[in-house]
Order: structure tokens, then C-alpha cells, then sequence
């Protein structure tokens, strides 16, 4: 799934990301220090509120942080590499799908703390660009509504 998810675009070759794998016995460990840096910013939060944010955290065995590294270039612009980075996270979604396992890709606050950005090991200049939740589906999605294309595309004429 990973040899899938790294062939994407990738202007000048630079390969702007990378992955972090967090699985096994490990999971339940981060998930842990998730927690602990949440409830460190929510003191007043019941405990309800903890196990809805829990259930978001805490769903798949495996989870795949796919970090963004682009830097300044002086021929590739961040924002091609940023998009590189988005097209893995999407292509580890596809590939985990073709291989029949249910996946997420999911940011929300984690993807933004400077405390969690330090507990995966992020250099200077390294964001996440998503956490890719994969394992096996207990149900099927329900499909959501997607937007009607007939007022998002145009024709360009001239």
C-alpha cells in the first residue's frame, strides 16, 4: 500500500513526505499521549467528551501519519509539493481500499499541535498532512452527498 500511496506527482523528483507507521502495541500507546495532550487543553471536559474524543483517536489498528517536508525550491513551489503530499494520503486511501480494508484520512486538531508534531519526531518545516486510519471495516460507509458537478464546472471559452 505504501509503494502505491508514494506514486504520486512529484515535480523535480524531491519526494516532499514521508510516513510515519503507527501500529501494533504502539497504537494503544499513542492514542494514550493523544489523550493525555487533549485533556491537558480541555480540564474542564467531562467524560463523556473525553470518549467521543477517544473514538475518534482510537477506531483502526493501523494508522499512517503521512508527514508534508517541502522547503523552498528555487524551481518546484511549496505548493506543489504540499499538493504531493495530499495526493499520498489519497492514494493511501485507494490502495487500502483495493486491498479490501476500510480507511480515513482524518487531520483535526492533532495534525496541529506543536506537542504531538514533537511526540511523532517532526523536523523544522514538517507538518502533517493526515493520519490515514486503516483496518477492516465493521460496516459498510454510508455515502454522504457529494456536490453537484453542474455548478462546479465551467467551459472555458475564451
Amino acid at each position: 500500500m505504501l509503494r502505491i500511496a508514494a506514486r504520486v506527482p512529484d515535480h523535480g523528483k524531491l519526494v516532499p513526505w514521508r510516513f510515519i507507521i503507527i501500529g501494533g502495541p504502539e497504537r494503544a500507546v499513542f492514542t494514550e499521549r493523544l489523550m493525555e495532550i487533549w485533556r491537558s487543553r480541555n480540564e474542564a471536559a467531562s467524560e463523556q467528551m473525553a470518549e467521543v474524543e477517544r473514538s475518534k483517536r482510537d477506531g483502526a489498528p493501523l494508522v499512517v501519519a503521512v508527514v508534508s517536508r517541502a522547503a523552498e525550491h528555487p524551481k518546484i513551489p511549496v505548493w506543489e509539493q504540499q499538493l504531493s503530499a495530499g495526493a499520498v494520503c489519497l492514494n493511501l486511501l485507494h490502495a487500502a481500499h483495493a486491498a479490501g480494508y476500510a480507511a480515513q484520512w482524518l487531520t483535526g486538531w492533532p495534525a496541529y499541535d506543536a506537542e504531538v508534531a514533537r511526540l511523532l519526531g517532526l523536523k523544522e518545516g514538517e507538518r502533517i498532512a493526515g493520519f490515514i486510519h486503516i483496518g477492516t471495516p465493521a460496516e459498510a460507509p454510508v455515502e454522504r452527498d457529494r456536490p453537484d458537478l453542474d455548478s462546479i464546472v465551467v467551459r472555458w471559452v475564451g
